[in-house]
């Protein structure tokens, strides 16, 4: 799923937080938790209900609707008015990646060789509306988001392995039918079965996404819901207007005896948008806010201040799961053949990206795969070794006679140019692209910056191969942390021909090569988790043969959690933010 990249009032080089002592693992000398303490434990834990949670984002919701959203934070702060077949334990660390059931009473029981999947769904749970929740609900909300024109921001898994209709369905916009999408069941309000059409052994997985919290048809608005949406959790949304705020308060209808996971301390939640970044890193130091709810930490400018001895023990510095990279695409020339995309391999200084993304504590770790190492299945090769010239100064000699050697290999000795694309309103992230462009300018290959919004980035231009082409728009940065916590998770939505979509994709490479989709089509359907872990990491070496993707960093950040916020705890299932289903206030 796509992380979201932080806003920035300048880039803090990695010597420069070195200076202010965050390279270490100390705990600071000031009172607190402790630096690194909610990395992998809940911190100051307590089940004291009341108070107004309070939270912030520098922009907005691609969208709150929970069937048309792909952004992490908003899966998780959905879980606050949405309950998924199943989620993520509320926990800190590795524990956070546990499967749970949630609205449904266990896992799933597969049959069929894996191609038939039935969940129970819990009695007595009801809407904010105090209508009862049932299968029915389920099965309309993965229709709407899955087979519908109109939501196009989530992903489409159920699209591309359930059993289609004949002809194919059009989804509940088009397809008035009371019978819907055969291929799932709903035999009775509490069950509902899912038929596929190969074997899915992580499908635990895949309902944990949003677009399994239940939608009642009859309260369905296509786009306007997500000004109107119903909720099947502890709070009920209020209101949300769009650029402004978001606000929730108790769900009368839930129970808590239906919901083993959920403390749900809060009164309220808050949530403002559209807020100036560096704001909320001053109000958060204040104590006047509680969580920067985008989750992937605090501003160039506000590092230093929270690595002082008084502030570094409410610090958590996680290596967050997700992968910096920018994609090459396969369709925009001369990067359609695969020599020129080895020379960008070479000629792409990362020490000089990370250095402009804050370094390595607060930027990341040099990547050389796309498989960062939190995800199972990670393997650690690299295919395009590059190595510093001595004296700091760029790469040296020999990794840029390789970038020299594949341009005449590819025609172009003497370079060629394209364009790289940012977003607008993350310098951070505009930064990065500058120092590829300077380090890709010294073997010839001149690159152009564009720049566009971060809220239509994916929808409205890299996204869209049609807008990629016309514009040729060769290199593409982004960031994606793992739908979840598998190769296939992590690879499937970025690197399967079968995601390349007329917008909103994430396959930005617009890869397709038989190899990689057999490899991913393979491992999934089998049953035996060791052999699906071995197949991830030989695919990722795949898909690094292709040159379509150059890994910059595995994301770090400075984290920081507020002394009055309860139970914090960074959960790796939703790119190693907090984990906001349980958090509470003092």
């Amino acid at each position: 799923m796509r992380p979201i990249a932080v806003f920035a009032a300048g880039v803090v080089a990695a010597a420069g937080l070195a200076a202010c002592g965050g390279g270490d693992s100390g705990s600071g000398s000031g009172s607190g938790p402790g630096y690194n303490a909610g990395v992998n434990e809940v911190v100051n834990k307590s089940d004291k209900k009341g108070g107004t949670l309070k939270l912030a984002e520098s922009d907005d919701f691609d969208s709150p609707d929970p069937g048309n959203t792909y952004y992490a934070y908003s899966q998780n702060i959905a879980r606050q008015y949405g309950r998924g077949l199943t989620t993520f334990k509320p926990a800190a660390g590795k524990e956070s990646l546990e499967v749970i059931p949630d609205l449904a009473t266990d896992l799933g029981t597969s049959s069929d060789g894996g191609k038939t999947w039935t969940y129970k769904l819990r009695t007595g749970v009801k809407f904010d509306d105090g209508t009862t929740v049932t299968s029915k609900d389920v099965k309309y909300a993965v229709e709407r988001s899955n087979f519908s024109s109109e939501l196009q921001s989530g992903p489409k898994y159920f699209k591309q392995y359930l059993v289609d209709n004949k002809p194919a369905y059009k989804g509940p916009y088009e397809d008035k039918s009371d019978e819907g999408l055969k291929s799932i069941e709903t035999p009775d309000d509490q069950t509902i079965v899912f038929h596929l059409k190969e074997p899915f052994a992580e499908f635990d997985y895949l309902v944990a996404m949003s677009q399994t919290m239940p939608v009642p048809k009859a309260k369905d608005t296509g786009l306007k819901y997500e000004t109107s949406i119903v909720s099947s959790g502890p709070y009920k949304v209020d209101n949300y207007t769009r650029g402004k705020s978001m606000t929730l308060s108790r769900n009368p209808h839930w129970n808590q005896s239906t919901d083993p996971i959920r403390k749900a301390l809060p009164d309220k939640i808050e949530i403002q948008l559209k807020q100036n970044a560096d704001d909320i890193d001053q109000r958060l130091l204040a104590g006047s806010l509680d969580m920067d709810m985008a989750g992937v930490g605090v501003q160039s400018g506000t590092q230093p201040k929270v690595l002082t001895d008084a502030q570094k023990p409410y610090v958590d510095n996680p290596v967050q799961g997700f992968l910096r990279f920018m994609s090459l695409n396969v369709h925009v020339k001369p990067l359609n053949n695969v020599h020129c995309r080895i020379a960008v391999q070479y000629a792409t200084d990362k020490v000089a990206a990370q250095t402009a993304y804050g370094g390595p504590l607060a930027g990341g770790d040099i990547a050389t795969t796309v498989l960062p190492p939190s995800v199972d299945g990670y393997t650690k090769f690299d295919l395009y070794p590059q190595k510093q010239a001595a004296g700091g100064n760029g790469l040296d000699e020999a990794t840029m006679n390789k970038a020299k050697e594949e341009l005449k290999a590819c025609g172009q000795p003497n370079g060629f140019s394209t364009k790289i694309s940012a977003r607008s309103d993350r310098p951070k992230e505009v930064a990065m692209a500058q120092a590829i462009q300077q380090s890709l300018a010294k073997v010839g290959i001149k690159v152009d910056l564009v720049q566009f919004p971060a809220g239509d980035y994916f929808s409205k231009y890299v996204g869209v191969p049609k807008y990629v082409h016309e514009h040729g728009v060769g290199m593409m940065i982004m960031a994606w942390a793992a739908d979840w916590p598998t190769g296939y998770g992590f690879l499937a939505q970025i690197a399967h021909g079968d995601a390349i979509k007329p917008s909103g994709g994430n396959n930005l490479a617009e890869l397709d090569d038989p190899k990689v989709n057999e490899g991913l089509d393979a491992a999934i359907a089998n049953p035996d988790k060791a052999a699906r872990m071995k197949a991830y990491g030989e695919v990722d070496k795949l898909i690094m043969g292709t040159a379509t993707e150059v890994p910059l960093v595995y994301a770090k950040a400075l984290m920081y959690r507020p002394k009055r916020v309860t139970n914090a705890g960074i959960t790796y299932a939703y790119g190693g933010m907090y984990d906001y289903l349980n958090m509470g206030v003092e």
